[in-house]
């Protein structure tokens, strides 16, 4: 058995060591599930991700758990400069960007203090050990008055598209992960969601590591949230 296709969701270095291994394995076709799954609603989130920085051309942004690179190729079109970083050598190898690229834990990122003007994340909160721990890290890296623009899954507010998206995320995205790609990769994504910390305690958590004007916006229904922030 897989180790994400256990039972119990995994901590600690358990968890590290299966959402590296999970990742390196779905990388060649990652792009296509995503697209497929989303209805390519995940285009419009990374677009509307890159948006929110609002940075001049030529900042430095570090795209976290950057996977194939999607949203460094949105940074680029935006005159921005991206680094993508990523725990899974698979992602990485698979990234078309033409971003630099860094195999590194987004915990314990191996640049100086104050290097970047903006930090983007894609759907990688729920994968990390210790969000409080990413939040610090990502204020260390930001010089102030940086922005960043983090963006994973939410559930919908309103019962009746609760409903339907506890339905397609448990039951249909599992089956297409299974038929395009990995079963267990694509079993263990809608169970990741309880990984995350209620929202008032994420963006609480988010203003004690030094930010300020914290917004969580709800996409489309509410099936995705963004967080944004500025380093104080």
């Amino acid at each position: 058995m897989k180790a994400w296709d256990r039972d119990d969701l995994p901590t600690g270095d358990d968890k590290i060591r299966a959402v590296q291994a999970m990742f390196d394995a779905i990388a060649p076709r990652y792009d296509l599930v995503n697209r497929v799954m989303t209805f390519r609603l995940d285009v419009r989130w990374r677009r509307l991700a890159v948006r929110s920085l609002a940075l001049p051309p030529g900042a430095r942004v570090l795209d976290l758990a950057a996977g194939t690179g999607d949203l460094c190729v949105d940074l680029t079109r935006a005159g921005l400069a991206p680094v993508s970083i990523d725990l899974s050598y698979g992602m990485l190898a698979a990234d078309r960007s033409g971003a630099p690229r860094i195999q590194a834990d987004v915990l314990r990122l191996p640049v100086p203090a104050g290097v970047a003007d903006g930090v983007t994340c894609g759907f990688a909160l729920r994968n990390l050990t210790d969000l409080g721990d990413f939040f610090d890290e990502l204020a260390r890296v930001l010089r102030p008055g940086g922005a960043i623009a983090l963006l994973d899954v939410a559930i919908p507010a309103n019962p009746i598209l609760r409903a339907g998206h506890s339905i397609y995320f448990g039951k249909v995205v599992p089956k297409v992960g299974a038929l395009l790609s990995d079963g267990a990769a694509y079993r263990y994504l809608p169970r990741s969601v309880a990984y995350l910390p209620p929202a008032v305690v994420m963006m609480d958590r988010l203003r004690r590591a030094g930010f300020t004007n914290g917004q969580r916006r709800m996409l489309s229904g509410g099936i995705t949230q963004l967080i944004t922030a500025t380093r104080s």
